[in-house]
């Protein structure tokens, strides 16, 4: 499999990962025609996901300047197309009490206010008519430990205290007879905001929103190199080279090795792992006492999370091997469904239909940065850490209003560069001994 640390040439015309949610739609329809001649454009994207069709969307529709679209493979090929649907108001993994102390009390409350509105806006997308199998809303944060049911309980609190946010605390007996009987939690916090929906659904709503707008997305067109050239940039593609004034970049967990100075040694992709099991039947539904559709996660430091899927099925996801070359090794998703049979005894027949990975991109201070490079005619959006179905629609909109020169809020995503990583070169020992420390925690702690 692809690996981003380690590989400077993205492969084009490849096709989808063979992901539950690419049984879904015809993957032709996420297929455009590759750039096949030298153009020019006012602002070039690269990356067909989420956060560049966002990107593209704002420009378009809020600041009327041109841009242009280019992926290596096919629109939402990365992460886009194998995330799992997750819509949270929240990105990174800095939690809002450890942003009060490093920050302060306003800025906590202008992030928190900013993925509120990042929520917000993809739903006032999602209602222009994009058919993404939205669930029922709810967000169920599970204890995997008792003591952890305590902190969860103070966050609750704290919540409530700080935003006014709407959500509710329940007992493990609360939590197993009115949402989902999981034999590994030991009591929960329940958000009212936060739902699933079907992402490459979205994203294939994304790319209608463009064609709406005239925006170009050309397809099977990776970017071998970028040039300065001026006061802009040529980059070079397979069939063409495109001249642009200013370049956004959009590939986040996918972005090759050495694309741009402005990203080298400053993110660590990380696999995430996701299965999805065969249809259940409606008598072993009853059985595990999984009732509900909302989206669950736990409180592991190696998380798991999982949602009931409209047709009855159960995803689950959570880590993945920590390089490319293992991403495929069958012992990953074995060991996600043994934790599901874990919490669902029942269900200790049930078999997967579906097993993949793929890559997100986890920062050094664990948060998303929206930001440019000196010149300010390079942009780009990383590091949600995996929780980026709703942000990177916010983080597209301000990339936008940074590429217009419009004025975005005073918080240290938008106002801090991506910091490098220490001794580079050993970034995949220290997610080793990371993920060794999260297993044992999780397992004695």
């Amino acid at each position: 499999m692809y690996d981003p640390l380690t590989t400077s040439k993205l492969a084009n015309k490849q096709p989808l990962a063979d992901s539950y949610w690419a049984s879904t739609v015809p993957s032709a329809q996420l297929r455009t025609k590759p750039l096949a001649t030298d153009i020019s454009t006012d602002v070039l994207i690269i990356g067909a996901g989420y956060t560049g069709m966002s990107c593209a969307l704002h420009l378009a529709e809020q600041h009327h300047i041109e841009a242009t679209v280019i992926d290596a493979n096919s629109v939402a090929w990365g992460c886009s197309s194998r995330n799992a649907g997750f819509v949270l108001h929240s990105s990174g993994r800095k939690s809002f009490s450890q942003m009060q102390q490093q920050w302060g009390e306003d800025t906590m409350r202008a992030v928190h206010a900013e993925m509120l509105e990042g929520v917000e806006r993809l739903n006032q997308l999602i209602a222009r008519g994009i058919d993404c199998e939205q669930q029922s809303p709810g967000y169920l944060k599970l204890a995997h430990r008792p003591r952890y049911f305590e902190q969860l309980k103070a966050q609750a609190e704290l919540q409530k205290k700080m935003f006014n946010v709407d959500v509710d605390i329940l007992s493990r007996d609360q939590l197993h007879q009115q949402y989902a009987a999981d034999q590994n939690a030991y009591g929960a916090i329940r958000f009212a905001k936060g739902y699933g929906l079907n992402p490459i659904k979205l994203a294939l709503g994304y790319k209608d929103l463009l064609s709406q707008v005239n925006v170009s997305i050309y397809s099977d067109t990776p970017a071998l190199s970028i040039e300065k050239q001026n006061h802009g940039h040529i980059v070079h593609t397979p069939q063409g080279n495109i001249r642009a004034k200013k370049i956004v970049l959009a590939s986040n967990g996918y972005t090759p090795k050495g694309l741009h100075p402005v990203l080298n040694n400053k993110t660590l992709p990380v696999l995430s792992q996701v299965i999805v099991t065969r249809p259940l039947t409606d008598q072993e539904l009853s059985l595990c006492q999984l009732q509900t559709n909302q989206v669950i996660m736990d409180t592991r430091a190696l998380k798991y999370y999982y949602r009931k899927l409209p047709d009855k099925r159960i995803l689950f996801g959570g880590r993945g091997a920590i390089t490319g070359k293992s991403a495929e090794d069958p012992y990953y998703a074995e060991r996600l469904l043994a934790v599901l049979k874990s919490s669902y005894p029942s269900l200790k027949h049930v078999s997967v239909d579906y097993a993949w990975a793929g890559w997100i991109s986890v920062a050094l201070d664990e948060i998303p940065h929206v930001y440019q490079n000196a010149e300010n005619n390079v942009f780009y959006a990383t590091g949600y850490c995996g929780s980026g179905v709703s942000f990177t629609c916010q983080a597209g909109k301000r990339l936008a209003d940074k590429v217009a020169g419009s004025a975005v809020p005073n918080i240290p995503l938008y106002q801090t560069p991506l910091p490098h990583f220490p001794l580079p070169a050993f970034r995949r020992v220290g997610q080793w001994a990371y993920f060794q420390y999260g297993r044992f925690k999780d397992a004695y702690f």
